[in-house]
């Protein structure tokens, strides 16, 4: 996989998105999904590894053979937005996402993208969510 980093472009052989997870004990531990090009194996990874992380005291980490991509999550509120903050330590692409909406004829689930220039641009971006789109569609 090629990465934005910087200015450069770095080459790794896996890839993971790590996320927060609330433990059974109302505390949260961070847990690492390793990427899969495969939606639903992503999905089955991320359910299993959850789940065992919110039964765990300890954070489930993947190690030095992956590149981790970092989120961040609030675990007891819906979230519609983010709030742009680009502080030197906030340079990390990531999306946010509320609750998805059941409407008369179709269901919305907002999502917000917030990415910093030193690494992508604006069509990276748009591709990004094309693709996140399409994969959405493909489950319909």
């Amino acid at each position: 996989y090629l990465l934005p980093v910087g200015d450069k472009l770095m080459q790794f052989d896996n890839l993971a998105i790590n996320t927060i997870v609330r433990t059974d004990n109302g505390g949260i531990n961070t847990c690492d999904i390793p990427f899969s090009k495969d939606i639903k194996q992503f999905a089955t990874d991320y359910a299993r590894l959850t789940a065992e992380a919110s039964r765990s005291n300890d954070e489930l980490n993947l190690g030095d053979d992956y590149m981790v991509i970092g989120t961040s999550a609030l675990t007891k509120c819906e979230l519609d937005s983010v709030v742009n903050l680009y502080a030197g330590f906030y340079n990390t692409p990531f999306v946010v996402w509320g609750k998805y909406r059941k409407g008369l004829f179709h269901t919305t689930l907002p999502v917000s993208f917030q990415f910093h220039h030193t690494q992508m641009d604006g069509a990276h971006a748009g591709q990004f969510l094309e693709n996140l789109q399409n994969e959405i569609k493909k489950l319909q």
